[in-house]
Formats: structure tokens, sequence, C-alpha cells
């Protein structure tokens, strides 16, 4: 029997709740009286997000920086949060704290207030976070153009590694090893970035997903035709795909967990941009161009190969008798 994947569960939930035409975006946007809030929900669920040597304590950090991330993206500054915490029975108060000092870490890192939420109990450690914020406008994922710049805010391939490391190594060693893991338990989300630059770009999205799945998205809402001329990614991650006999390509455009900014500018933006980006010491890359017509395409040295969405996705499909 064929089995939902998340894309049809969130299609039949749309279809249920009466948004036939539901565009999906990195945040919820809603007016109350003349206020424009934004909201983002995220979870985190022990088996499937935490790797067994991640601390909870940074484990509950991470659940926030995904919020964070999406905020980030739209330009936005996070205000408040709430959070759900479910916790397997037996539990000890030393775990309790830990948890708690990583969401407090958060909080004073990214400036947001903890206003309470609920605690659960269940078979395995879940977090999830919900963070509220104010703005007037928002950066969407539609709205490039043809003739925009693509860039991204960091190098892409890191995390795939650093999971790979933490899964199958128990001594790693070395900066790549240090910087892969680290990308992994202690992800940077590029709000100043995003808050201080979001009046030059025309679309942007978090890259949480996997790099395929943001250009593809981002491609499809703004009904234009993507081409990256050059893959954001290090030597040395090439490199370690070679030794570990990993793909290259998978690991760059479709492993995600790289809260990164993916974003188009207007070429009259592109110097203000960067000046943006040494500001906020934020490494922007660029990566490509937008064109009229539609899909995302990698050059390389046998030309022009269509990249497709094979970004994370929970739930994917699969068949059974």
């Amino acid at each position: 029997m064929k089995k939902p994947d998340e894309l049809e569960i969130i299609k039949a939930f749309q279809k249920t709740l009466g948004n036939k035409n539901f565009m999906p975006e990195d945040v919820e946007l809603f007016r109350i009286g003349k206020a424009n809030i934004i909201a983002k929900v995220d979870t985190l669920v022990q088996s499937t997000d935490i790797p067994s040597k991640m601390s909870l304590g940074d484990a509950a950090r991470k659940s926030v920086v995904a919020c964070v991330s999406d905020f980030a993206a739209k330009g936005v500054k996070p205000r408040f949060g709430i959070i759900s915490v479910n916790l397997p029975d037996g539990i000890s108060m030393d775990t309790v704290n830990e948890i708690a000092r990583g969401f407090k870490r958060a909080s004073r890192e990214f400036g947001v207030d903890i206003l309470g939420g609920d605690t659960n109990q269940g078979k395995e450690i879940v977090f999830t976070v919900c963070l509220f914020g104010e703005a007037e406008k928002t950066v969407r994922r539609k709205g490039a153009k043809a003739g925009d710049l693509i860039f991204v805010t960091g190098p892409f391939g890191y995390t795939a590694a650093g999971l790979d490391i933490l899964l199958k190594d128990s001594n790693s060693e070395g900066s790549f090893s240090k910087r892969a893991v680290k990308s992994v338990t202690m992800p940077n989300p590029r709000l100043e970035f995003g808050i201080k630059g979001k009046e030059l770009l025309s679309s942007s999205m978090d890259s949480s997903d996997g790099l395929s799945t943001t250009l593809n998205q981002m491609a499809r809402q703004s009904r234009c035709r993507f081409v990256v001329s050059s893959v954001p990614s290090k030597k040395e991650v090439e490199t370690f795909s070679r030794v570990r006999k990993k793909n290259y390509e998978s690991m760059v455009f479709h492993a995600g967990e790289e809260y990164e900014i993916v974003f188009t500018v207007p070429k009259k933006f592109k110097s203000r941009v960067i000046k943006v980006a040494k500001a906020t010491k934020t490494p922007i890359i660029e990566i490509g161009s937008v064109l009229k017509g539609k899909g995302v395409f990698v050059e390389n040295e046998q030309g022009s190969v269509k990249l497709e969405d094979l970004g994370y996705r929970h739930l994917k499909q699969t068949s059974s008798e």
C-alpha cells in the first residue's frame, strides 16, 4: 500500500482546513488589529533529529535555531517563544537542567523571551518551539526576477560530513572534523544579515531542507529558471566525499541541516549586499543567476544539468505489500 509523504500530508491538511491555494512559506503571517504577526513552529525528535553524541543542551538550542533561521530568511527579529517538551519516564534532574540551560542559551543568544509552554511524557525526547515576531514587511520565497543574482550565506556540505562523523567516528580529530561536527551541533543562523539586508533582497528562503529543495521552491514560486554556475562548497568537503566514498553532489545539494539563507538580489544592489555581509561578518557566496524559464540547472564541464528536488523530506514515499 502506498504511504503518503510529507508533502501529501501537508496538502491533505490544507485541503481539509479550507486553504485550497496554499503556498508554502518559511513563516506564517497574520494580522491582529493593526499588528502584522509572524509565527513559526518547528519540532526536533530524538530518534530522527538528535545524534546520540549530541548533547541535549545543544539539541534544545538547535530546536530554537530551526525557527530563528526561518525568521532570518524573512528579515524579521523573533521576539517571543513558547516551548513544548516531551520527556520519557525516569529522566534525571541533571538532564532536565541541561535541556533548560540549552533553551536559556538560545534565548539570550537571539534575544527571544520564552513565555512558557507545555511539558508532557512520552517514549522519547521531543522539543517543539514556536516563535513570534512583528514586521510590516517580509522577504518572500517568490519575487526573483530574470537578471537577479543568486547568493547563499555560507558553504554547503559540512553538515553531511558532520553527521557522518558523529554516527561513525568515536574519536575523529582535525580542523575539518571539528568544523563539520560543529555545523551539526551548533548551527549559526544568519539573523543579523537577514534583518539588515532584507530591503535589498528580491526573494529568500531558509536552506535547512537542502539546497536543491530551496532552489527549486524559489524558482517554482518565482516562475523563473535558476542557474547555478558556482557550487557553494569547499575543496575539503570534496576530499572528504572522495575518501569516504560519498556522493559529493548529494552532500552539497541534498543533505540539508544547513541553516543558511538562499537569496536573490537585483544586480544593482550587489555592492550594497556585500557591504551588509561584511558588516555582519556573513560569508556570502554568489552561486548563479536568474533567467526566464523554469527549473533549476547546474552548469559543469558536461553542460547544463537539471537539479532535481532531492532534499530532506520526512515520511518519504515508500511502497509495501
